[in-house]
């Protein structure tokens, strides 16, 4: 056994309440849990700092943020998984999902997409048997029903993969997280440049696939759930039927629903409801869609995700924690509830026997400024 590293004066956060103490680890897990505000010999004073579990961030897109980083623009695949990994480290995650779109455009080169998913999953896990990475990565594969490849690429993976989570997506526009066109409009004309007539053309072209494709692919993505032994999550529920159709597939983690009413049917049908924070922090959807903090006040919002803004999960975390007047139970949304929804159940809280993925915190007008991340014991930020 390792000599123990004693982090001492912290504020814990545990599952349910803070309290000031120290925290000991070895050997890559959390070995003792104390009370009080003394400093042992050797100790680590943290001086009345915030400690907290490691992050565990279900659904990113981070990494695809560095594989292209300005329209138009390729990145060498391991060059932004390197990249990736350690902006997260800094941000004060310790486990990802990495979120990979499975499902492509491939024939309508003007407006389509090329696949990725799995040279992106083979060079994840080649840097992670390198010992490359600092922090704990999964994959999840997103599948998007709107596309032409989705059955061929949910094929080329099987169960050696660990796929963790597979989520099933419709951005057919008109419906869903794009229910208001002009909104999914936006969002696709400011990375593309369209001609309107060119427009016209693409949406037609995307009704086109799905009402070819769309139930082919929804039933090929449950299947493939099944096949890997992956979590399966729905995304972007709007009603009650939609959540009722996801809960018969097994669907167990519900991301982003776009109304009160997906939110309230996924606490009825015990599906945990995954909201973006950055829609928490904005104070709202850029889609126009329900606001995570109108589901934090009723009680419909069991987990946060980064999203797109990896330096988001923890400020949102702590801004929830103000809302519910409970910082413990404003961190759960990002340690514990996500861990458990996946199965990871070594990780997630401060306790004894689980791994040690820590962070080191304090505040400055209410925003957390992050000061450590430690993952399985070891120092990566």
């Amino acid at each position: 056994m390792t000599d123990q590293i004693i982090f001492a004066n912290a504020r814990l956060i545990l599952n349910d309440e803070v309290v000031t103490g120290s925290l000991a680890i070895a050997d890559g897990f959390i070995t003792d849990i104390a009370q009080g505000r003394s400093v042992p010999k050797g100790a680590n004073d943290m001086e009345g700092d915030y400690l907290a579990p490691g992050l565990v961030e279900l659904h990113t897109d981070n990494v695809e943020r560095h594989l292209e980083p300005r329209p138009k623009v390729s990145w060498p695949f391991r060059a932004a998984i390197l990249a990736h990994d350690r902006e997260l480290a800094g941000a004060g995650i310790t486990t990802v999902f990495d979120a990979i779109r499975v499902g492509s455009i491939v024939s309508n080169t003007g407006s389509g997409y090329p696949k990725y998913a799995r040279q992106m999953t083979d060079e994840i896990m080649a840097v992670r048997a390198a010992g490359l990475l600092r922090i704990s990565h999964h994959i999840h594969l997103r599948a998007e029903v709107c596309s032409e490849t989705l059955i061929d690429e949910l094929d080329e993976f099987s169960s050696k993969d660990r796929i963790g989570i597979v989520s099933m997506m419709d951005h057919t526009p008109g419906q869903r997280q794009f229910v208001d066109i002009s909104k999914f409009e936006t969002y696709i004309r400011g990375k593309r440049k369209y001609s309107d007539d060119q427009w016209d053309a693409y949406i037609e072209f995307l009704y086109g696939l799905q009402a070819q494709l769309g139930t082919k692919h929804e039933a090929a993505t449950v299947a493939a759930a099944k096949r890997l032994g992956a979590t399966l999550a729905s995304h972007d529920d709007t009603t009650a039927d939609q959540v009722s159709t996801s809960h018969s597939y097994g669907v167990r983690m519900a991301e982003f629903p776009t109304t009160v009413a997906a939110a309230d049917s996924c606490h009825a049908n015990g599906i945990a409801t995954i909201m973006g924070a950055p829609n928490l922090i904005r104070g709202g959807s850029h889609s126009g869609n329900v606001a995570a903090v109108e589901l934090a006040q009723i009680d419909r919002l069991d987990i946060l995700s980064s999203d797109y803004v990896p330096a988001g999960l923890l400020m949102a975390a702590v801004q929830l924690g103000d809302i519910w007047g409970n910082r413990a139970r404003g961190m759960r949304t990002v340690t514990n509830a996500p861990a458990q929804a996946v199965g990871l159940l070594d990780r997630g809280a401060l306790a004894i026997g689980q791994r040690a993925d820590i962070i080191r915190f304090d505040l400055h007008d209410q925003t957390p400024v992050l000061q450590e991340t430690w993952s399985a014991g070891k120092r990566v930020s």
